[in-house]
Order: C-alpha cells, then sequence, then structure tokens
C-alpha cells in the first residue's frame, strides 16, 4: 500500500466514525510505517466544536479559537483497513 491511500483510508476512516462529532480542519501530522508489523501509523489532526479557546479578540468577533486534537490511527498495509484509533496530546508525543 502507498502512503497516500493509508491516509486517505485514515481520513475516511475518522469522518465516518466521528462523523457526527463535526470535524473540522482534518490534517495529516505525521506519518510512520512499522515494517514489523506492516501498519501505518498515521496521525492526524482536526478540530471539533466544544474544544475552542476564547480570549479576548474571540469574544469581540464572537470566533471562537479552535485548539487541536490529534489521533493516531492504525492502518494495515495488507487490506487498508484501520485496526485502531489512539489519543495522542501533542504532535510531539
Amino acid at each position: 500500500m502507498e502512503v497516500k491511500e493509508a491516509v486517505r483510508a485514515a481520513k475516511n476512516w475518522a469522518l465516518d466514525v466521528m462523523g457526527d462529532e463535526t470535524l473540522a480542519n482534518l490534517g495529516l501530522e505525521e506519518v510512520e510505517f512499522d515494517d514489523n508489523a506492516k501498519v501505518w501509523k498515521i496521525t492526524l489532526g482536526f478540530s471539533r466544536p466544544w474544544n475552542s479557546n476564547r480570549n479576548a479578540l474571540s469574544t469581540l468577533t464572537g470566533e471562537a479559537l479552535p485548539k487541536r486534537a490529534y489521533r493516531t490511527f492504525l492502518v494495515n498495509d495488507v487490506d487498508g483497513t484501520v485496526t485502531g484509533m489512539k489519543r495522542k496530546l501533542s504532535v510531539d508525543d
């Protein structure tokens, strides 16, 4: 499987399974391939409506600043199925 296919599988899975959470700003953050396990580790970042900060400017404009959430998706290299999702506190973890 090519890296683009693994990323696409992770994004599609996130949008399907977490779609009712109104994900926004979904984007690729990290890619890693585990050669021993034949698994892609795809980290995606996204925002959700309840994960937002307010500051003085956002209070005036009415727009909240969305915080990013990060999840690592495990994508099977052989068949492209997503076999798991793990929470990541930041992209530095």
